[in-house]
């Protein structure tokens, strides 16, 4: 018995399937539980560190934190807010039909991909002499603004050519099927990169923390330097709100994606079958 696109697996298949899924699980399960061991040998697990959470002084350290994740959010929603129109003009100029539009842009978009974020923002800071919060915003505008347009690029030169072909044939001008036809066809297709770029922005606010920023990380810095056993304790935590943080934007743009997939596939015409029934008769 087969599919369309690959055999169903038999009897021996799965068997095999079912075994390396079981040892993978038990490998998996036995690093979790040495590391745990070599934790707990190390007090990681002692009360005492972790109860700067929970005693009477969690309240400061809770709204230390709660500082630095508002500062994180701002940054990463103003940094995205100005990247992605910015990314989007950025591709419209990589992909004109004029040479000295084209070429010009390409570089500066390689320049801006093949900098580290990091130098971007120093740069700023010490040239410009400009706060660490606007330093952090123009380093991610710069970097995103980029990949935005790249991935904006890949998403327009996957889909098929007859797409553009209709747009100039019903009287529309290059730009204007660029941005009514191709633009929202190619962000519906790219999304989950884009979702995924707008991670790596949010994560990369941490790198605010070598200009002095008051985002996430440093906040967790400054409360593990009140004493050095709470190394882990504080870093653990600060783990665990940047991943909440991170898996809440995903949830958040899936859920966009599937609204959008839904507004679309209802928008969709039905052909008149009955009045071609009736033309046949």
């Amino acid at each position: 018995m087969s599919s369309v696109l690959y055999d169903v697996p038999g009897p021996k298949a799965r068997r095999v399937s079912l075994i390396g899924s079981v040892v993978g699980s038990l490998i998996i399960a036995g690093g979790v539980v040495g590391a745990v061991v070599i934790l707990s040998s190390q007090g990681i697990f002692d009360s005492a560190r972790w109860a700067v959470f929970v005693n009477e002084s969690a309240r400061d350290v809770w709204t230390q934190l709660g500082l630095g994740v508002l500062s994180t959010l701002q940054a990463a929603a103003v940094a995205a807010v100005i990247a992605f129109p910015l990314g989007v003009a950025l591709c419209l100029l990589r992909i004109s039909l004029i040479a000295w539009v084209r070429i010009p842009t390409q570089v500066v978009l390689e320049f801006l991909r093949g900098m580290p974020v990091v130098l971007m923002i120093l740069f700023v800071l010490l040239v410009f002499a400009t706060s660490p919060y606007v330093a952090v915003v123009t380093g991610l505008v710069l970097y995103n603004a980029a990949i935005f347009a790249e991935i904006l690029r890949a998403g327009i030169q996957s889909l098929p050519k007859g797409q553009r072909e209709a747009g100039l044939a019903i009287g529309l001008r290059s730009f204007q099927s660029r941005v009514s036809v191709e633009f929202p066809q190619a962000i519906r297709r790219m999304l989950p990169s884009l979702i995924a770029q707008l991670v790596v922005l949010l994560k990369d606010t941490s790198l605010g923390y070598i200009v002095a920023y008051e985002e996430l990380l440093r906040k967790v810095k400054l409360i593990s330097d009140l004493e050095p056993s709470l190394l882990f304790s504080a870093f653990f935590v600060g783990a665990a709100i940047y991943i909440l943080i991170n898996l809440s934007v995903s949830r958040l743009a899936i859920w966009i994606e599937r609204r959008g997939s839904k507004k679309a596939a209802g928008g969709v015409a039905k052909a008149p079958t009955a009045g071609v029934a009736t033309l046949i008769k």
